[in-house]
């Protein structure tokens, strides 16, 4: 690959996604690249990328985009998080719905972990009986399929998720452990680019999108986190990532844990 080839891959990731990509690194550019290229048929991620510009061919556009993104995900991870979740947010979001649903989006969720930990927290301690249905997205459709599959190695189960609970939802397959089925059949899962407009998706009691703002374009954050809090209810929560910060200009305070947060107003106008 060359540096135009990065520059190539910076603004094709930029425009479609709203992905930062660092053209200058080129090594590990092609490194994520060259499975793409084997798997498509093609000699070298170079080639790879030509196709892409004499063809303009969006399934090989999107399949480079698809390995740009790099999410770092585990089970249960930031404790404290989960923690206000499981007692205080959740609850007070059950009561506020007066038997209504609790729907939950986990959005950029990229294989999977973020979710199945809520849904297992509450299969395990349901909120007063109250319903509760679970979204979650990922603009990489590889790392959507093996989202629902909810098959993870030893490595990935010993992340963050705790024994009683790996005995009590998960199964050996050889060398691999799965979900349940009971786990599993609680999400509905969705490819969803939060660069595009999100509105028909509805609106959220809870809005996880946790530690993707700082892969995300300066020019896209705002429009991203704007649409990120008006998905979420009145009175709902916004969950990011614990060094992420949302303005309170966009009509959110600060909840109980780093990264939580709570819709208290409509967006302003100049927001």
């Amino acid at each position: 690959m060359t540096p135009a080839d990065g520059a190539f891959v910076a603004a094709l990731c930029a425009r479609r996604a709203g992905l930062e990509v660092d053209p200058v690194k080129v090594y590990l550019l092609e490194s994520r690249l060259a499975p793409v290229a084997r798997r498509e048929g093609f000699g070298s991620a170079a080639e790879l990328l030509q196709a892409i510009r004499d063809r303009d061919e969006e399934r090989l556009a999107w399949a480079v985009v698809e390995a740009m993104t790099h999410p770092e995900t585990s089970f249960f991870r930031d404790p404290e998080v989960f923690a206000a979740l499981r007692d205080q947010v959740l609850p007070e979001l059950a009561r506020g719905r007066q038997g209504q649903p609790v729907r939950i989006w986990c959005a950029a969720c990229g294989s999977g972990q973020e979710v199945y930990s809520l849904a297992m927290m509450l299969a395990d301690a349901p909120l007063g009986g109250a319903p509760v249905e679970f979204f979650a997205s990922d603009i990489n459709s590889r790392l959507l399929e093996k989202a629902q599959s909810g098959l993870y190695t030893q490595f990935e189960v010993q992340r963050g998720l705790p024994a009683r609970l790996l005995v009590r939802h998960f199964e050996k397959r050889d060398e691999m452990f799965v979900i349940s089925p009971r786990i599993r059949q609680m999400v509905r899962w969705r490819r969803v680019n939060l660069a595009e407009d999100i509105t028909r998706l509805g609106r959220f009691e809870m809005v996880l999108c946790r530690n993707v703002m700082t892969q995300l374009t300066d020019a896209a954050q705002p429009v991203v986190m704007k649409s990120l809090v008006s998905a979420v209810r009145q009175g709902g929560a916004l969950v990011m990532g614990a060094e992420e910060t949302v303005s309170a200009a966009l009509g959110v305070s600060a909840g109980a844990a780093p990264g939580l947060y709570t819709r208290v107003a409509a967006l302003r106008a100049a927001a």
